[in-house]
């Protein structure tokens, strides 16, 4: 299907400037651009290539101001950036297409209860007493636990496991492998060194609007329910511990483990590979480093890096010393044997 650069336009509230005519039916990266293409250009590192690009239709801010000749027509707009985003959305959901029906080989229970235009894959399970919305897509090889509730216009992919009694919200996203559900990590060492399994009789809880990365576990609670809140977004390989809440629109990138009972304020931006123990109190608008460890609570605003982490002006400024500790250290011995040396003539 193709698209005029004014149709385009008129989606995203910008001007044309060039060929309102000029069609378009494919996405590219801007260095990458060719005939019938359309590309956006956000970052200045890029600006080169807005000279050079073969795409018929490039996307710039309204604040752009060509130095030489272009071979694509612009369309300006207020953030380019979010702009193209929001024609990656309409890309992705028209490659998807608009899946309905129920595949066979598949089980759902008799008691289950769906709303309209359900897609349910093949081999895949939903238990008894489960309630789906409006617009639910549950993708092939997908177990959907007993008494489960899920909200309007979810996508569950290839291969998710949605365990028993978990809810989950309107407009959230679940990719391929991920597990929400699964049993807390939680024993009770004896005298005799054995272990005794405490049972897990929580859930999770994901409000709206929540996106959970491919791989990523969610343990259910011990006790009440590991939270989700809403707008929260988890990258891949992401292990969420039983009794965690996440507040609204934090994110977390991949590999980062946070620890059971542990509470994480709203607005923050964890990066991957964070590991983060349990039980502790972290504020909100709070971002962590990517590798750093952390094990104290966290006040609001605070920014850190390192293990265990630290402040993160305080990180960068030590970080210089840090690299210079062979250095350093040279240097002493040096001075040291120097002022022996001193000492030793002044005593002789």
């Amino acid at each position: 299907m193709k698209f005029t650069a004014e149709q385009i336009a008129g989606v995203l509230g910008g001007e044309v400037v060039g060929n309102p005519n000029a069609e378009v039916y494919k996405l590219s990266k801007i260095e990458e651009g060719s005939e019938g293409s359309i590309s956006f250009l956000a970052n200045p590192k890029y600006l080169p290539y807005i000279y050079t690009t073969q795409a018929t239709i490039t996307i710039v801010n309204n604040t752009f101001i060509p130095e030489g000749e272009l071979n694509t027509t612009l369309i300006k707009v207020e953030d380019a950036y979010m702009s193209f985003t929001k024609l990656l959305e309409f890309y992705d959901q028209a490659t998807k297409g608009n899946k309905v029906g129920i595949e066979q080989p598949s089980f759902i229970a008799e008691s289950v209860k769906y709303g309209a235009n359900l897609y349910f894959g093949s081999f895949s399970y939903i238990g008894e007493n489960v309630v789906l919305g409006d617009e639910v897509k549950i993708y092939p090889n997908c177990f959907i636990g007993d008494r489960v509730k899920i909200g309007n216009n979810v996508t569950i992919f290839a291969g998710a496991k949605i365990n028993s009694e978990t809810i989950i919200g309107n407009n959230c996203v679940i990719y391929s492998g991920a597990v929400i559900g699964a049993d807390g990590f939680g024993y009770a060492p004896n005298e005799d060194g054995v272990y005794t399994k405490i049972p897990q009789i929580g859930n999770v809880v994901i409000e709206d609007n929540v996106d959970i990365g491919a791989n990523t576990t969610i343990d259910k609670a011990t006790m009440g329910s590991t939270i989700i809140r809403k707008g929260v977004k988890l990258d891949n390989q992401i292990q969420i511990g039983h009794n965690v809440e996440i507040g609204e629109n934090t994110v977390i990138a991949a590999q980062t483990g946070v620890a059971g009972s542990t509470k994480i304020g709203k607005n923050g931006m964890i990066g991957g590979q964070v590991g983060i123990v349990g039980h502790l109190t972290i504020g909100n608008n709070v971002k962590i480093q990517a590798q750093s460890g952390v094990g104290r609570n966290i006040k609001d605003d605070e920014v850190l890096q390192g293990t265990p982490s630290f402040g993160y002006n305080d990180f960068s400024k030590s970080y210089v010393h840090f690299k210079n500790l062979p250095k350093i250290v040279t240097e002493l011995e040096e001075l040291k044997k120097e002022i022996l040396n001193q000492k030793n003539a002044n005593n002789g």
